[in-house]
């Protein structure tokens, strides 16, 4: 193998780290995302639930109230 060969080497294998590496922040970067739009999601459901909850907690108080 000649000098130029091993120059030449290197730098494909350089390319593929760099391309590799590179790869690996793009899918970092979409999992970030799907985390993120499943925190936002299970806010939401939090949420609703919640509204629902305070909702029949009120419908309850009412009921009781003109039971009485």
């Amino acid at each position: 193998m000649t000098n130029q060969d091993t120059e030449q080497n290197r730098r494909k294998t350089m390319m593929n780290l760099m391309h590799e590496d590179l790869a690996r922040a793009q899918m970092s970067a979409r999992l970030g995302e799907a985390q993120q739009l499943r925190r936002g999601r299970q806010q939401v459901a939090l949420r609703r639930m919640s509204r629902k909850a305070e909702q029949a907690a009120r419908q309850a108080r009412l009921a009781l109230a003109r039971a009485m």
